[in-house]
């Protein structure tokens, strides 16, 4: 896949993480990365397995959060302030 030689492998299981949270909108994958929707979800068809990514697709179709044209005024931030944890060194 063309979208995903160019991101590296940090960059792809970031996304992938920002994909499956609920309140990160697509807009803000687009933004930080680059990548549509359509090209979020290609990216999650070929990088996880097809069950994972029928879950994933389930999960996320019709979710207001998932678009930030559709999601409420009151939800100002795309996380929850306990979701990122420190980094570890390897």
């Amino acid at each position: 896949m063309s979208l995903a030689k160019q991101l590296t492998e940090a960059e792809v299981s970031r996304v992938i993480e920002m994909a499956w949270e609920d309140r990160t909108p697509f807009e803000a994958i687009e933004k930080l990365y680059g990548l549509s929707e359509p090209q979020v979800i290609e990216l999650m068809r070929s990088s996880i397995n097809r069950k994972t990514f029928n879950n994933w697709r389930a999960r996320v179709s019709g979710r207001k959060t998932k678009h930030k044209k559709l999601r409420s005024p009151e939800v100002s931030r795309g996380y929850c302030p306990t979701q990122y944890k420190p980094s570890r060194k390897r």
